[in-house]
């Protein structure tokens, strides 16, 4: 699997694309914005879009899903806890997105779901408090955390959707992993689970 990432939009979230190397079909990650730009990235990655997935219903994740899915035929694939927020004006509003295209998802995922696209495979893991719907994504030796945890923080739970209980348990579930796991998150540079377990300051109590 063949990883390259985009950060995207005017909260610089970060878009990961991921291509097989064995048949060329590939999953987008939280295409949040600047979609003309993703798609330029596919088609010298020379990669053909099966899957849109989102980590989570926040704009800044998924303003530019519904013109990436024009523009590839892909399917969306989120958790149905987001449902409500996905397509939230307030929520856009709240965080000065004016975008409000309406997202429909093709797949809604549930904790322990696969995700296949060619030879890339990766387990669904439903991890809420920063929403309801946040999951992060796991194959062998990475993780996608979406906006659970950042290199050298965590994720907020003050926004519609969020839990404090509810993310720490979360955190919880993820920080029980291999310490040699590689994690991509949703904003910010890559990190390991052990880089946080040791110099993550947000999590001294959580954890």
């Amino acid at each position: 699997m063949f990883i390259e990432s985009l950060v995207v939009g005017a909260f610089g979230a970060n878009c990961y694309l991921l291509k097989c190397e064995c048949s060329g079909k590939g999953i987008v990650i939280d295409p949040g914005d600047e979609v003309q730009r993703i798609i330029k990235k596919t088609r010298q990655m020379n990669m053909q879009v099966e899957k849109i997935v989102l980590t989570h219903g926040h704009p800044d994740h998924c303003a530019g899903v519904k013109e990436l899915k024009e523009n590839t035929k892909a399917l969306i694939a989120m958790h149905a806890g987001d449902l409500e927020i996905v397509n939230s004006r307030l929520l856009r509003m709240m965080l000065g997105i004016k975008d409000n295209t309406k997202i429909e998802p093709d797949e809604l995922l549930v904790d322990g779901n696969v995700i296949k696209v060619g030879s890339i495979e990766f387990v669904v893991i439903h991890t809420p408090g920063h929403s309801q719907g946040s999951i992060c994504l796991k194959s062998e030796g990475i993780l996608f955390t979406g906006d659970l945890l950042f290199s050298g923080g965590i994720g907020r739970c003050d926004l519609p959707g969020g839990d404090q209980n509810q993310i720490t348990e979360s955190l919880h579930k993820v920080m029980k992993m291999d310490p040699s796991i590689k994690v991509y998150p949703g904003h910010g540079p890559s990190t390991t689970i052990e880089a946080e377990s040791r110099g993550n300051i947000y999590l001294d109590g959580w954890v």
